[in-house]
């Protein structure tokens, strides 16, 4: 199966790898973590338009659903990396497709507690086939070693991130 990812069919690897005496490492890493990022949403994107949705929606909808139970706006705003205007205008998507619900905090009553409809339950699993096919094919030939030391390098950076590098 060929996959488009969107790319300018590999101008940038020749660019990095012409220069890959003169590149800093560290610099040639954050650019091609960019790079690949891109790429992977860009090929999501794709796959996902083909059911009507899009990287943004699954991540949404899996925050959602994988994070503590009826989170609020605020905290799945936080755990995404977004404004919480940016999610409050997923969020009126999503519900006006049916996909989510927002429930009055008992606490609260200005705060919205954020829950999956069975509809959106449905809609995230479609999605994920699609996602687990993708990955599978994008991973096919790597190494389960390179994928795991890969992981956990990435964990340390994103605990290092997530600290604010204090």
């Amino acid at each position: 199966m060929e996959i488009d990812d969107g790319s300018r069919h590999g101008r940038n690897e020749n660019i990095l790898e012409s220069a890959s005496a003169k590149v800093d490492p560290k610099w040639r890493l954050r650019v091609q973590m960019a790079w690949t990022a891109r790429r992977w949403r860009n090929l999501v994107d794709q796959r996902l338009r083909t059911i009507g949705h899009n990287g943004a929606r699954m991540e949404a909808l899996a925050n959602i659903a994988y994070f503590p139970p009826e989170s609020t706006q605020v905290e799945i705003a936080n755990r995404i990396g977004i404004e919480r205007a940016t999610l409050t205008r997923m969020l009126d998507t999503l519900e006006a497709d049916g996909l989510v619900e927002r429930l009055a905090d008992p606490a609260d009553r200005r705060t919205k507690r954020i829950r999956l409809t069975q509809a959106g339950v449905d809609a995230l699993e479609e999605i994920q086939v699609i996602v687990r096919e993708l990955r599978a094919t994008v991973l096919s030939e790597a190494d389960p070693d390179d994928i795991d030391r890969t992981n956990a390098f990435l964990a340390q950076l994103l605990i290092r991130l997530d600290s604010g590098l204090s």
